[in-house]
């Protein structure tokens, strides 16, 4: 089988995407993952770039532990 085979649909016909779509797509899910690496893993509430209120870090504070980033 080849690598470059085309992926078709259920009714035949042939799927493509455009590399700029794609990169698009790619560029888009990095930066919500930076961002919710940032919050979950990085954020400390007194030392946010968001505000210095801490509410972002309560609101994901069992998480942190869940996923073991220390926060105190």
């Amino acid at each position: 089988m080849s690598t470059n085979a085309p992926v078709v649909d259920a009714q035949g016909r042939s799927i493509s995407a455009p590399v700029t779509a794609r990169g698009l797509w790619l560029g888009g899910v990095l930066v919500l993952s930076l961002l919710l690496y940032y919050f979950v893993g990085i954020d400390q509430g007194a030392t946010s770039l968001f505000g210095h209120d801490g509410h972002i870090h309560e609101y994901v504070h069992d998480a942190r532990h869940f996923l073991g980033f220390p926060c105190h």
